[in-house]
């Protein structure tokens, strides 16, 4: 009991320095400053979008919806709150689905073959680092996130699009350890998912890109935003969606 009482008050202190670290970022200049208006265009915007299961999450519900559909196109039925606010509402848009459930850093480049972008607006939403955390990252005590962080810079480097905006990894516990599911240390988790999150931000900077914080979001949801402990829900989508359009 004694120890269960010393680890949480541990992950407290993680949590009150990932919160730091979020204001350090934003401090940096790394955060956008989000309008509360949508902009009004005749010009063309292709979205494309690249990553994981946080995008590529239509099989995780029963209406078949992504963060990217949404996006373009809102479900007003579903989701009364935003409509009007759907990019489809502003001018044409068109959605090209590149993301994969289960995705690593490794398999960006994978995603990239046969692009071939057109003229009008060309934005990329990306979310990725999730999988890389569960296949080893999380675990991390040496180079391995420093390994990520060069890949991700290398794979937006050579993304041909005009903006990019990604988005960092939330937590599945929305910081509670008693929703733990790894069986490792809650201190050493967090520390290298702050690393990683780290990571994204500062690779998105090197690109003039735009950090997204789903983790900060995602922290004010609960379980319900989730489904199969760690992918998006129905809700978990649309949140999703809700972080991303304001960049838009």
């Amino acid at each position: 009991m004694h120890s269960k009482n010393k680890m949480r008050k541990i992950s407290r202190r993680i949590f009150v320095g990932t919160l730091g670290s979020a204001a350090a970022l934003a401090g940096a200049g790394w955060l956008l400053t989000r309008n509360d208006k949508p902009k009004e265009t005749s010009e063309m915007l292709t979205l494309y979008t690249f990553g994981d299961s946080i995008l590529d999450c239509a099989h995780y519900n029963d209406h078949g919806v992504t963060p990217g559909s949404l996006l373009v196109k809102n479900d007003d039925k579903l989701f009364p709150e935003f409509r009007g606010q759907d990019l489809q509402s502003r001018g044409t848009v068109k959605l090209e689905h590149r993301a994969q459930d289960g995705a690593t850093v490794d398999s960006l480049p994978h995603q990239l073959q046969g692009l071939n972008p057109g003229q009008g607006r060309t934005v990329a939403i990306i979310t990725i680092g999730g999988n890389d955390l569960l296949r080893g990252l999380v675990t991390d005590q040496g180079l391995a996130i420093d390994t990520f962080a060069s890949k991700l810079d290398t794979f937006l480097g050579q993304l041909p699009v005009q903006e990019i905006f990604i988005g960092n990894v939330y937590d599945p516990s929305f910081g509670d350890d008693s929703l733990n599911f790894l069986g490792i240390d809650p201190e050493l988790a967090r520390r290298n998912h702050v690393r990683v999150n780290t990571a994204i931000a500062r690779a998105a900077a090197n690109h003039k890109g735009k950090l997204v914080d789903l983790h900060a979001h995602f922290l004010t949801g609960d379980p319900s935003w989730l489904t199969r402990t760690i992918e998006p829900s129905l809700i978990g989508a649309s949140e999703v969606r809700r972080c991303f359009l304001p960049y838009f």
